[in-house]
């Protein structure tokens, strides 16, 4: 759960879909420990750093490093599950149990891959890795635990703070980027209602950091909520 460069006192959580590879790869070249290969592609961070979930007594070990995370505007980083895991890395039409089950497109439009979501992370882990609430990487007080949170829009402030306190040159140029732009606002309004409990609870929980774009509720429709996930 805890990335941590012991040299440079930094320690950092990562939240899938905010930035993670960019971060990643930025502290694995400020890291004396890691071996860059020669030929990286973005998993290579991930191999290098796995994202994990967040525990309160390893997240204490670093108490005394300078402690930050990233997050990312929750529409935003919902839709880029569907652009980025979706359409780029096609990961539906890997699965076994995807494809096993019917009423389950390998190749579903937004709407339907969103009306369906549920259903998906129940049988994908990855959409499941990539939609759970940014609550359980991060931790429940983000005023309390971290030195700093940037969001995704700041991570050349991120850069900046990390080459000061390293004397180092870091840049972050975006490692991941998901392709095609969808907007929240791209789907159906059925669509939007059915994903506006797990959005809010999102919302609620940044929101020092996002505006809840959402306005009421618009059509009927079954929504889906944010389940607890243990």
């Amino acid at each position: 759960m805890v990335i941590a460069i012991d040299a440079w006192k930094l320690a950092y959580v990562a939240l899938p879909k905010a930035g993670c590879s960019s971060v990643k790869k930025a502290l694995a070249m400020l890291d004396p420990w890691v071996a860059v290969p020669d030929k990286p592609d973005f998993q290579t961070w991930h191999r290098i750093y796995q994202t994990r979930r967040y525990h309160p007594g390893l997240w204490a070990e670093h108490a005394d490093f300078f402690r930050f995370c990233v997050v990312r505007d929750p529409a935003k980083r919902l839709m880029s599950c569907y652009t980025d895991i979706v359409v780029k890395r096609r990961a539906l039409k890997d699965s076994p149990r995807v494809r096993a089950t019917g009423g389950l497109p390998v190749n579903p439009d937004p709407d339907t891959f969103f009306c369906r979501l549920p259903r998906y992370r129940r049988k994908s882990s990855i959409v499941k890795h990539h939609v759970l609430g940014a609550e359980l990487f991060l931790g429940p007080d983000l005023r309390g635990d971290y030195d700093r949170v940037y969001r995704t829009g700041e991570l050349d402030e991120l850069a900046a703070d990390l080459s000061r306190r390293t004397g180092e040159t870091v840049r972050m140029p975006h490692a991941n980027s998901s392709g095609g732009k969808l907007s929240i606002f791209d789907l159906e309004g059925r669509t939007i209602d059915r994903l506006r409990p797990l959005l809010d609870a999102q919302y609620d929980y940044l929101r020092d950091y996002f505006v809840n774009p959402l306005g009421p509720r618009i059509h009927d429709a079954c929504a889906i909520g944010e389940r607890r996930v243990s």
